[in-house]
């Protein structure tokens, strides 16, 4: 029997919508890479004050200066992320969408043309921020929306995909300027404003994609959506296998709203902490995402220039391009992560590997740091701790840069899951502000070497906490997320679903109230 290539062929006006809307991606990308670069340009340090010889009583002064100017846009992405939850259900996801590229859009040409003026450019990093946070939340859900269940994963990890080629890329224009270009302001506002040509081609594509089939049922909008279905397919509207996917679509939004009609966000969140098992799940995320950020986490890659010249690159252009590299690593190991590893070994294995190479690159870094940061009399040393940062890349992106985000996608049942996903990301974005704000005044007051110390000891508790604590969840069923949270905590790290033939449970994850049976569709 030939095979029927049809199904596994993407049409192309379907893929230019996942690129157009992955391209929201950027925003924090960039700022990570080219933004983070660019603040270590001699034209943005003299324009903002940033020379260490003018603060040379007064390192502290300097590194809550530099700190200030990095997190900004961190805090106001966090807040950003928490605004489009009620924008997304009210105006629609691809208008959510163009406003949060706006947003960050008048917030970046006001950064770029601060000229110097210190106060209005950390306003316009917050500005700016509330979009790039925006966008983290509503680009990801619009391409889970338009995604057949069978490539999900790999539609949504485009937006990943793009955001850490962007992030790579920005060192490396910082390269190109710093190498051709005269200090003068002209030279980082160019390199501030590269982001707004792609996302400004983004957003006028945009106006070609068409909000999401879901959205458009759970507005009792069924034409359109059938219309907008069968225009991302590229099929007729009367395509058997488009009816049989619409109705699934129908059946699912028709499902979580009954589901959630009777819920509040209030009470939900109250389930999360009054039902056993549901606590069990929420403080994991939590502790998940604590134990994500204060590894390091994305604070090392904001002042990654920074750690290289710490570890023995000397000079700023041998900086930017060991930068690079660095962005191009991360890159590769999580698209290896994201398109095999985490459904090979499981996102258990992969969390504990990663935790346990981030320590041993902090263990080496620490001690080299201690013993002797940057000494040009033993290279060796050297070279092992810019290996040991590359060490420290590999482990942060099969590790918790991404399981946390899936996790808190498919451990929650219905009821709980927009409340539960939204609290955690939230907690993400003011712990990510908080580790890129003191990363600085870290490296000030503990001589460097401390700093890793912290993190060493935080990847530590890290792996106990999670080694006991985190179940396995590979190919378990989001209606069978309840089985592996009922064994006793110290238990967790063997815990199984039950198998089918032990009979039906008494309480789903879809309702605590009202016995079912596991036939029960979520």
């Amino acid at each position: 029997m030939a095979l029927d290539w049809s199904r596994w062929t993407t049409h192309p006006y379907y893929a230019l919508v996942i690129f157009i809307v992955a391209c929201g991606s950027i925003p924090k990308g960039y700022d990570e890479g080219g933004f983070s670069a660019s603040i270590k340009l001699v034209s943005f340090e003299e324009d903002y004050n940033l020379i260490a010889s003018h603060w040379t009583h007064d390192k502290t002064g300097l590194a809550n200066r530099s700190a200030n100017i990095a997190s900004f846009n961190v805090l106001g992405a966090a807040f950003g992320a928490l605004f489009v939850l009620y924008l997304n259900d009210r105006f629609g996801r691809i208008y959510t969408w163009r406003l949060a590229c706006v947003v960050w859009a008048s917030g970046l040409f006001v950064q770029i043309f601060s000229s110097g003026v210190y106060g209005l450019l950390l306003f316009a990093r917050i500005w700016s921020g509330l979009g790039a946070g925006g966008l983290t939340v509503t680009s990801p859900l619009y391409l889970s929306e338009i995604a057949p269940a069978r490539t999900r994963g790999l539609v949504v990890s485009c937006y990943m995909v793009i955001l850490l080629a962007v992030l790579a890329m920005g060192f490396f224009i910082n390269y190109g300027a710093n190498q051709h270009m005269a200090p003068t302001r002209t030279q980082y506002r160019l390199v501030q404003s590269i982001p707004l040509i792609p996302v400004g081609m983004a957003f006028i594509a945009s106006y070609i994609v068409p909000e999401t089939p879901r959205y458009l049922v759970s507005k009792q909008r069924p034409d359109e959506g059938r219309a907008a279905l069968a225009r991302l397919r590229g099929k007729a509207i009367s395509d058997p296998d488009l009816e049989a996917e619409f109705a699934l679509i129908t059946s699912q939004v028709r499902s979580k709203a009954n589901d959630l009609a009777t819920v509040t966000h209030w009470t939900a969140f109250k389930e999360t902490q009054t039902n056993p098992n549901y606590r069990q799940r929420f403080w994991l995320v939590i502790a998940m995402q604590t134990i994500a950020q204060w590894t390091g986490g994305n604070g090392i890659t904001y002042y990654i220039s920074t750690i290289f010249q710490y570890a023995g690159v000397t000079g700023s252009s041998a900086s930017l391009i060991s930068s690079g590299a660095y962005g191009i690593v991360k890159l590769i190991f999580t698209m290896a992560f994201t398109w095999g590893l985490i459904d090979l070994f499981g996102r258990r294995r992969c969390a504990l590997t990663g935790l346990a190479l981030q320590l041993a690159a902090h263990i080496y870094m620490g001690a080299y740091m201690g013993l002797q940061p940057g000494s040009s009399d033993n290279p060796s040393a050297s070279n092992a701790a810019i290996a040991s940062v590359f060490v420290y890349a590999v482990g942060w992106s099969v590790g918790l840069c991404t399981i946390p985000y899936l996790y808190g996608t498919e451990i929650f049942p219905t009821r709980i899951r927009n409340v539960s996903y939204a609290v955690s990301m939230s907690l993400h974005w003011f712990f990510q502000f908080a580790v890129v704000r003191v990363t600085p005044n870290m490296f000030a007051s503990l001589n460097v070497w401390g700093a890793y110390v912290f993190w060493a000891i935080v990847c530590t508790v890290g792996l106990v906490v999670l080694g006991v604590w985190m179940p396995e969840t590979k190919a378990v069923p989001i209606e069978r997320m309840g089985d592996l949270f009922d064994t006793p905590w110290y238990l967790r790290w063997r815990a199984r679903p039950k198998s089918v033939e032990e009979g039906p449970r008494l309480q789903l994850d879809s309702d605590v109230k009202q016995p079912k049976c596991h036939n029960v569709s979520m």
